[in-house]
């Protein structure tokens, strides 16, 4: 497993019977988590009185509890900073398990010695993308959100940044574009969503439509690409399943290259064990 073990801003204190217990900054939240199948005895006095808790309904959906916690907060990664605001579905507009590939891809771009354009798709509140412009990176970051696009503008702003080209467009229709209009990049970063539904009711399954997405992805790379990382949270889908799409695409255009894959996830405090939080696959130029 990649461990996002750097933090100082974050933690993961305990998770169990469903949920996950978390230092933000200085608030203390209670989330759920599918991840958390086990039952151990919920012994640290935080569990008690959270800053607040996401509760779920009977009837589907839930709501936050909130005892002290501000609308929005900031928190920091190293140099990097992001805006935190509770959100529905128990989202805060942060993965910090992510920062195991904000750390790899980071150290490639920096280490690449020429410039790397870089696609940011399904780029969601931008934390990849901030992260890639701070190595240096020339970031195009798209997503189908305008409320997600604006919240990753605000994390721009919020670490200094004002040369990512922000687009609000369905992903794959951009890759389709960007390929008749002779587009390339360097390195791509996708996070595609389990499911959704397009504008005009298109259903969205990333089981049945990753492997066309990649195939999408393989057309507009330029012809020496950095790299490519993808990233899944979707039950059922291993790393090593995400792995062998990602190189069977690659393979069709480049005969070079190395394909690793694993889940990726988080300390957690009270056990000293990882909680599994997804899974990513990396092709390398190496």
């Amino acid at each position: 497993m990649w461990i996002a073990e750097k933090w100082k801003d974050y933690e993961v204190i305990d998770a169990s019977s469903g949920e996950k217990l978390e230092r933000w900054g200085k608030y203390m939240l209670v989330r759920p988590d599918p991840q958390v199948i086990w039952r151990t005895d919920k012994t640290d006095k935080l569990w008690r009185n959270p800053d607040a808790k996401y509760e779920r309904s009977s009837s589907g959906g839930g709501r936050w509890a909130v005892n002290k916690l501000p609308e929005s907060f900031a928190i920091n990664y190293g140099d990097l900073k992001f805006n935190i605001k509770p959100m529905n579905f128990k989202h805060t507009g942060l993965f910090p398990e992510q920062a195991v590939n904000w750390d790899w891809f980071s150290e490639m771009i920096r280490n690449s010695g020429r410039e790397i354009s870089l696609l940011n798709m399904f780029a969601y509140t931008g934390a990849a993308s901030v992260a890639a412009s701070k190595a240096g990176a020339k970031v195009v970051h798209v997503d189908a959100s305008k409320g997600m696009t604006a919240w990753a503008k605000e994390n721009a702003t919020l670490n200094g940044i004002s040369n990512i080209r922000f687009i609000v467009d369905d992903c794959v229709k951009f890759a389709e574009r960007e390929k008749r209009r002779g587009h390339t990049y360097d390195a791509v970063i996708l996070d595609p969503p389990s499911y959704g539904r397009g504008p005009n009711g298109e259903v969205w399954k990333l089981e049945d439509e990753l492997f066309g997405l990649m195939e999408k992805i393989v057309d507009i790379l330029s012809d020496k690409p950095l790299f490519v990382l993808l990233n899944s949270y979707t039950t059922g889908l291993s790393a090593s399943c995400m792995g062998y799409i990602l190189g069977a695409c690659m393979k069709k255009r480049f005969d070079h290259g190395k394909i690793t894959f694993d889940e990726i996830g988080l300390p957690v405090t009270s056990t000293g064990f990882s909680l599994p939080c997804g899974s990513s696959a990396r092709w390398t130029a190496e």
